[in-house]
């Protein structure tokens, strides 16, 4: 499992479309400054979230970003899995134990499977809306 700082941004990104969804489309370059995210790593995960069918493009004058679903049907599983690619353990996985030989026969592989499935719980578990929600709360009143 890894994670960088694709989903790092990726999720801020994600948190500031959601907590602006009421007001249109968000310009890749609002994102940019508002998230401290370069603004060209931000265009390419733009494009990895639209292919996954988390955003979509508007084009136009007041064009920008919009979710393509609501934000409380929107898990961080979602994105960290558009962004990163399927969360699995890499510390044992398949490549792994070719290299190191141990194979099937590991004492450790338990638990990093059991840290991927805990990962997995929570990021499954948490949504965009809790986390737009709560991101609103720590800006207090605008």
């Amino acid at each position: 499992m890894r994670l960088t700082a694709k989903s790092e941004y990726g999720l801020l990104a994600m948190i500031d479309l959601a907590c602006r969804a009421q007001d249109g489309p968000v310009s890749a370059r609002e994102v940019s400054e508002r998230q401290a995210v370069p603004p060209k790593y931000l265009e390419q995960l733009f494009v990895a979230l639209r292919k996954a069918g988390l955003v979509s493009a508007v084009r136009g004058a007041r064009g920008g970003f919009v979710l393509d679903r609501p934000a409380a049907e929107i898990t961080v599983l979602d994105i960290v899995e558009a962004l990163e690619g399927p969360l699995k353990p890499t510390v044992c996985d398949a490549e792994r134990a070719a290299v190191c030989g141990k194979g099937g026969a590991c004492a450790a592989a338990g638990v990093w499977d059991q840290a991927t499935r805990a990962v997995r719980e929570v990021f499954v578990s948490t949504t965009l809306d809790t986390l737009a929600r709560d991101q609103e709360v720590l800006e207090g009143p605008a």
